[in-house]
């Protein structure tokens, strides 16, 4: 199956700012991939590649294999930016009604897309009198019209509440398995970890990763958490039989590697009762992305 969005070797410089260099990415049919990097790292400068917005200065991208800008690729894909803007004066149905004239999408996908969105009672007030929420759900509906193939979400979480948050990802999994490609950026990286495919990560504009996470934590061989909970009246044997660091008095912390997990795992269970409880915690997207990004604080980059 092609992808629909397909990157080779895209470059893209500012004056002496290097913003992209050689950037291959291919997000396919219903693939939900999260795309991080610290500021700075050529986020934004992709998504606008992508839009038609900037010209690459070498290598191509395609858009259901039309070229970015192109009236196919705009009729392909869709644009949630991190802060979204809407006439204070229009109600929420006129913005939706006007995107969807704007895609040639039917006009019973207006109401259908502020019901995805939960906006269908607040369809005709005012976009002034929206919460920040209420707007980024808004731009979510005007982003979901039309049902594009590939839908490109900057920060799409930015100002929705926890609950609302998980309804977003249940309505982008929703969207994802309907075949249209998703490409995304957070902050919020422990929010991702179960709800995307594949992780794509650049640093001064070059993708140093693009894998999904399970791939990534292998080839990161970063420590596996293991903490080991016991009683009063035990700890003291565990620790010393296991190693590792006490915590809060009753139970004790491990690293090992993948390659000795089972063994470590072994021989937890040769204490018997001794133990109350085992959690085993392997690399936190957060961990992996600090790993490939090689983060500096002295650099001033933030996340």
């Amino acid at each position: 199956m092609s992808a629909i969005l397909q990157t080779r070797e895209v470059s893209k410089r500012f004056r002496k700012v290097e913003a992209l260099n050689n950037v291959s990415l291919t997000v396919g049919p219903g693939e939900r991939v999260a795309l991080l990097g610290h500021n700075g790292a050529g986020k934004t400068t992709l998504f606008r590649v992508v839009l038609g917005f900037l010209q690459a200065e070498g290598g191509t991208a395609m858009v259901s294999g039309a070229k970015p800008g192109s009236r196919e690729a705009r009729r392909s894909v869709s644009y949630l930016p991190e802060s979204v803007a809407f006439p204070k004066m229009l109600t929420g149905r006129e913005i939706v009604s006007y995107y969807a004239k704007l895609k040639s999408a039917k006009s019973s996908d207006v109401m259908s897309a502020l019901q995805k969105v939960d906006l269908v009672e607040s369809a005709d007030r005012r976009c002034g009198e929206y919460s920040k929420g209420m707007r980024q759900r808004l731009g979510l509906a005007q982003a979901l019209v039309g049902n594009p193939k590939l839908l490109l979400l900057d920060e799409p979480t930015s100002g929705l509440d926890p609950i609302s948050r998980q309804r977003f990802y249940d309505l982008i999994s929703e969207v994802a398995s309907n075949g249209t490609a998703v490409l995304l950026s957070s902050p919020g990286l422990s929010e991702l970890e179960a709800k995307t495919d594949r992780v794509a990560i650049l640093r001064k504009g070059e993708l140093v990763a693009d894998a999904p996470l399970s791939s990534l934590q292998a080839s990161a061989n970063l420590p596996i958490r293991i903490r080991v909970r016991s009683t009063s009246s035990n700890i003291e044997r565990v620790h010393r039989e296991l190693g590792g660091k006490r915590i809060n008095g009753l139970s004790v912390e491990l690293n090992c590697t993948q390659d000795n997990k089972m063994a470590q795992i072994f021989a937890i269970s040769q204490l018997g009762t001794a133990v109350d409880d085992v959690e085993v915690s392997p690399p936190s997207l957060d961990e992996i992305y600090r790993h490939f990004s090689k983060h500096d604080a002295l650099e001033g980059e933030t996340t």
